[in-house]
């Protein structure tokens, strides 16, 4: 899920009534049917109905169906559609930042570390490449027929906002997605870049493209060319 879909859900709470069912929906100790929703905030039940299951549709609330009056079988009447908070996890900064696949990274890496004794460098290297083969496996392929293009979309998904030249030969990446940590821990976060970035371009099948570092102020540490042309 990118920035920009998280957004979108997000704009669904824009609304004042929605907000109010959704704070109200977050805040019970149980599942909550739409005539107690439509109660607690002063709306008709036709339309606590309707942003009730707008919000269902943006994933920010679950449903369950429950008989309520507790009897089953003949006569006990229709299950009543209650509407409880969902699992969802929004994350939404500007620029986009991803600091849960950089904590994977490195609990992964510790994790080695544990097992095997080794250098925590060489093991967030490790984690990082794995990582950015599995992201390459992740559909939708890129529909690019370049290679250097194939490898900005991918990273694109991530936060990187890969930029092309304009003869296609070289990949800039004018965001970091781990900012912060960047900042703090300069030389570990660049080669956990690095690593990330060569485990994509394999996973996507691009030997043709080369990552390397060239750390510019406000942007990615990494870079990438190709001798191949978009």
């Amino acid at each position: 899920m990118t920035t920009s879909d998280d957004l979108t859900v997000l704009g669904a709470l824009a609304e004042p009534s929605r907000r109010a069912l959704y704070d109200h929906v977050a805040a019970a100790d149980s599942p909550v049917s739409r005539e107690q929703a439509a109660q607690a905030v002063g709306l008709p039940v036709h339309s606590a109905k309707f942003h009730l299951d707008r919000l269902v549709e943006e994933g920010l609330l679950d449903v369950e169906f429950k008989r309520l009056s507790g009897r089953s079988g003949p006569g006990a009447g229709r299950p009543t559609k209650l509407y409880r908070r969902s699992g969802r996890t929004l994350d939404v900064s500007l620029p986009p930042r991803r600091y849960d696949l950089a904590g994977a990274i490195l609990a992964e890496a510790f994790d080695a570390v544990t097992v095997t004794g080794g250098a925590l460098r060489d093991a967030v290297a490790t984690a990082a490449a794995t990582t950015g083969r599995e992201l390459a496996a992740q559909p939708p392929a890129p529909r690019a027929r370049r290679p250097l293009a194939r490898v900005a979309q991918l990273l694109e998904r991530y936060g990187y906002e890969p930029r092309l030249s304009p003869d296609g030969t070289e990949l800039a990446l004018d965001n970091c997605p781990f900012d912060r940590l960047a900042r703090e821990h300069t030389d570990l976060v660049c080669s956990l870049n690095l690593a990330l970035v060569e485990g994509a371009v394999d996973g996507l099948g691009c030997p043709e493209v080369r990552p390397r570092l060239d750390p510019t102020p406000g942007h990615c540490c990494v870079r990438a060319t190709t001798t191949t042309s978009t």
